[in-house]
């Protein structure tokens, strides 16, 4: 029951998928590498992994079943264990009768579903699947790692809104006394207890699996709260008594490598989860407060690509001049906007189509948060005097083409920036302000001369992070009172005239006759959002906004130039992925409006 190259070749050049030239030169690769004909040709792009499966399936006289967006009842799940459904690359999906319907990539692998067979006593009948249909139902797995570590949870964990039980509370054998630990091997030893390890592992593997880019754990009088911070929404995870609070802190810790008897100073550390499935970077920030400790730990995936500018939300005019300055070799570049909003993944994003072998990228972070091939990048450490403004000092004497500073934070950093754009080299930096107009009045306010800004800066960009609606959504239109409230914040003319332009609406269209959306709650997506977007403005430092920089002008003033010759505020664009169905006017108005 396998695939021959040559019956894969007939289907192929017949459907017309690819070229006969093609497939030679993919079946020279496999033959070379000794790799599974079908995995060069998606590898190279020649084919996706669902129209190999499909095809295979349709030579092989099996059924093809695309499982990439399934959820699969528990209780089938369980009919083939984890280990087994890994290491073999097959799931039980569906049961009807004595039937077992079983997903699986290579269908020659007869053995296992014997055992399967003997192991359930049910009728096997099996399915071709991709790749990314085994992952998702694999993760499901851990998605029941509640009902597993049902008895420890229920013992030590309550959801919100469940009261916290006096016999749970002399859990961990800490006793019913409020002391805290102070003694090091006593803290040790609490850390490496089992049910501690086995909570913090679950809270780990729930965040990722949720998406979550923050688990908070929080102390309160009589119990710790969990949060999630999944697409920007802090939500809370569950409730754990008061008493686990010593061991969690102490495992997180130990983990980090921080101080176990330190509990009246903030601390910073960081440490890796790893498994076949994710391997994630932690920051820990432990910070004393009123009720203990409060832990927060930021989830990094390391395996993460780099976004294009086009997959961030960028695009028009704005992508078009963001593409040109990266072109220029010399200038700054600056990315704006508040704690959390994206700027850090913009600026790597920027990077990665800097990143050619013709060029050297020197980078100082704080801290350094994704790996670039090629770069040169350097972690800040105050402690040992590792700053950003020295920095910058070093990197300049390492012959960079292009500089990023993670943040442009006081005077000596800014006026080591323009000075190492000043001396031939393309600085990007990201700097806290709430519009893109507004970094120039903060850059004068750090003791930058405005006619150093005017010669140096290239491009401000300001963005926020909205929520992307699911595809189930709900379309509605505007009401007259709804235009009137949106028209205080921006120019609807101008945005319509954009929407016509980009063949979202009809030449014809008019406000109220446009289609928007709200989100429709799920199960699986309580508020109908899932994952972010950017929403940008893009000022382009032309010669009139460098003449009102050199005259020391408002941000307001510099903000109403911009948008004379073009610029489309972040509200705007906001409302303009509105009408693209890809969010909603109220999650816009949250974003942008304080």
């Amino acid at each position: 029951m396998r695939v021959e190259p040559r019956q894969l070749k007939v289907f192929l050049l017949d459907a017309g998928l690819l070229k006969e030239s093609q497939f030679v030169e993919a079946e020279k690769v496999s033959q070379e590498t000794n790799q599974r004909l079908g995995d060069v040709l998606v590898c190279r792009g020649l084919i996706s992994q669902e129209e190999l499966g499909k095809l295979e399936a349709y030579i092989l006289g099996i059924p093809f079943v695309n499982l990439e967006k399934e959820k699969v009842d528990p209780e089938i799940l369980k009919i083939i264990p984890e280990p087994i459904a890994r290491t073999h690359n097959i799931i039980a999906f569906k049961k009807r009768g004595n039937s077992l319907e079983v997903a699986m990539l290579d269908p020659e692998d007869l053995a296992t579903i014997e055992f399967i067979k003997r192991r359930a006593n049910l009728k096997i009948l099996p399915r071709l699947t991709t790749i990314e249909s085994i992952k998702n139902i694999i993760r499901q797995y851990h998605q029941s790692l509640e009902a597993e570590f049902g008895d420890i949870i229920s013992k030590q964990a309550k959801l919100p809104g469940e009261a916290v039980a006096g016999e749970e509370m002399k859990i961990m054998g800490l006793g019913p006394q409020e002391a805290e630990i102070v003694d090091n091997a006593e803290l040790e030893k609490v850390a490496q207890d089992l049910p501690i390890i086995k909570i913090v592992d679950t809270l780990l593997k729930h965040a990722i699996l949720q998406r979550a880019s923050d688990i908070h754990i929080e102390p309160f009088e009589k119990e710790v709260l969990v949060r999630y911070r999944i697409d920007g929404i802090l939500r809370e995870a569950m409730l754990l008594p008061k008493k686990v609070l010593a061991g969690i802190v102490a495992r997180i810790k130990v983990l980090a490598n921080l101080k176990l008897d330190e509990h009246r100073l903030p601390q910073d550390g960081r440490f890796k989860v790893e498994t076949e499935d994710f391997k994630y970077s932690i920051r820990v920030s432990v910070l004393p407060v009123f009720d203990g400790e409060k832990v927060v730990m930021r989830l990094l995936a390391e395996s993460t690509r780099a976004l294009t500018l086009e997959e961030l939300g960028l695009g028009g005019e704005a992508l078009e001049k963001v593409q040109l300055n990266l072109r220029r070799p010399v200038g700054m570049m600056l990315i704006t906007g508040p704690t959390g909003c994206g700027k850090t993944t913009t600026i790597y994003s920027m990077m990665e189509i800097l990143n050619t072998p013709e060029v050297n990228i020197s980078t100082v972070e704080d801290p350094v948060e994704y790996r670039i091939p090629r770069a040169n990048q350097t972690q800040v450490n105050p402690k040992i005097g590792l700053t950003f403004a020295s920095g910058i000092r070093s990197l300049v004497r390492q012959d960079p083409d292009i500089i990023m500073v993670g943040e442009i934070r006081d005077e000596e950093t800014a006026s080591l920036a323009i000075n190492a754009a000043l001396t031939g080299h393309l600085v990007l930096s990201t700097i806290h302000t709430n519009s893109a107009a507004g970094a120039i009045p903060r850059l004068i306010d750090m003791k930058v001369e405005p006619f150093l800004i005017s010669s140096t800066l290239n491009l401000i960009m300001a963005q926020r992070l909205i929520r992307r609606l699911t595809d189930d959504k709900v379309a509605y239109h505007l009401k007259s009172s709804e235009l009137e409230n949106l028209a205080k914040y921006c120019d609807l003319n101008k945005i319509l005239k954009i929407l016509k332009e980009d063949k979202v609406a009809s030449p014809a269209a008019t406000w109220e006759k446009l289609d928007f959306y709200r989100p429709k709650p799920s199960k699986d997506y309580p508020d109908g959002y899932r994952g972010r977007l950017g929403i940008y403005e893009v000022l382009n430092v032309s010669q009139t906004i460098k003449d009102l920089i050199v005259a020391r002008s408002s941000a307001e003033r510099i903000q109403e130039q911009a948008q004379k010759e073009g610029m489309i505020t972040m509200i705007e664009d906001g409302f303009i992925k509105a009408a693209r169905g890809l969010t909603s006017i109220e999650e816009v108005l949250r974003v942008i409006i304080e």
